[in-house]
């Protein structure tokens, strides 16, 4: 069933990419979801699949370029992402720099894209807890523009927690697809590159 896919490089890991999400079939297609789908965007390109289970995740060990790199898909739920991630990290000594992480963003409208090389949770609780403990925010990041909720009242879980309406999903897809080429010109050229290139 898997003969087509690459095997799998020996050695340690150069990067580690997370697409944040939740797992279950009611969550897949949620604004909050949009960081696993990237990750199997991510997969699609390079021909495998990200199925096997370890730290807490579904993971995927693949090469970009010349990086042997490790994909996950934390399957914690969103607000305990940390957990996951921070274990890859302790287990295969990948530095924090070296940690990107897939994410949507509420506060970027749909159709926009942003990639930075570090900062803050901005609200997001599954950055947060990744930060929280690794104890450090340097790390690079991407993310989706979700747009924002639609008047101040609405909540906010219910709003990420919420489907795109179908006048939205074709530039969403389109968007996830942004995002996974970032990642892998991220690995393959360099954060400033990607930056100049994807950032819109």
């Amino acid at each position: 069933m898997f003969s087509r896919f690459k095997k799998a490089p020996t050695g340690g890991f150069d990067y580690l990419i997370v697409g944040l999400g939740n797992p279950g079939l009611q969550y897949e297609k949620t604004r909050h979801n949009v960081g696993f789908r990237a990750v199997d965007a991510i997969c699609k390109d390079l021909g495998c699949e990200c199925n096997r289970n370890k730290f807490k995740s579904l993971y995927a060990d693949v090469k970009i370029g010349e990086h042997r790199c490790l994909i996950l898909k934390p399957q914690t739920f969103m607000n305990n992402s940390g957990q996951a991630v921070s274990e890859a990290m302790a287990f295969y000594k990948i530095p924090i720099e070296k940690v990107i992480v897939i994410s949507d963003d509420v506060t970027l409208d749909v159709g926009r894209l942003r990639i930075r090389q570090k900062g803050s949770a901005g609200g997001h609780n599954g950055l947060k807890d990744i930060i929280q403990l690794s104890g450090s925010e340097n790390f690079p990041r991407v993310k989706i523009g979700c747009g924002q909720k639609p008047h101040p009242d609405y909540d906010i879980k219910d709003w990420v927690l919420g489907k795109f309406p179908k006048d939205q999903e074709k530039q969403i897809e389109e968007m996830i697809e942004f995002a996974a080429e970032a990642v892998l010109c991220i690995i393959k050229r360099d954060i400033a590159t990607a930056m100049n290139r994807f950032n819109k």
